[in-house]
């Protein structure tokens, strides 16, 4: 499914940046997913085999009254190849094709209290600086970490939790046993 996934989302990438509406395609790529992860009836209607393809374009058209050509095109070709299920993983996709193409990079810190605002702008900062890269920081509070944080830069994962240690401190212990 993922491969799928990332072949739709390319394919959608491409022609709404050559037509230079990428923005505008993201958000109501984004739109139409949230509606369906919030909206059960309309999940199971689109995902339905029960209905046909032209009863789910038809119900397409009613619900994104207004939106640009080149998604309903796109969400047409969906349930066309009955591939509408994938359409939360081409939005994944989609995403990150467009934090490379704005040279943004994914940053969350999840801490067991709240950090200061500028200590978590400083981490930013500093990623930004080392990577060359536009940082959005997201800033999450787990307890369950009980000190320190966690730091998923992109695909990477910094783990200085104390959560973490005491594994680390555990699993060695088992060992020498």
């Amino acid at each position: 499914m993922e491969e799928i996934a990332q072949v739709y989302s390319r394919s959608l990438f491409e022609v709404a940046d050559s037509e230079g509406k990428v923005d505008r395609v993201r958000e109501e790529l984004a739109t139409f997913a949230d509606a369906l992860e919030r909206n059960r009836d309309l999940a199971v209607f689109f995902f339905s085999p029960y209905f046909s393809t032209e009863e789910k374009k038809d119900g397409l058209h009613r619900a994104v009254e207004g939106a640009d050509p080149t998604v309903i095109n796109f969400l047409e070709l969906l349930i066309e190849k009955h591939r509408v299920p994938v359409i939360f993983r081409v939005r994944r996709q989609f995403d990150v094709l467009y934090d490379r193409a704005h040279r943004r990079l994914p940053v969350e810190v999840t801490s067991a209290v709240q950090l200061d605002a500028a200590v978590v702008d400083e981490l930013g900062r500093r990623i930004g600086e080392q990577t060359g890269q536009n940082v959005q920081v997201e800033s999450h509070i787990d307890p369950g970490i009980l000190g320190g944080i966690v730091l998923r830069v992109g695909n990477s994962i910094l783990d200085a939790s104390i959560r973490h240690r005491l594994e680390q401190l555990r699993r060695e212990v088992a060992k020498a046993t």
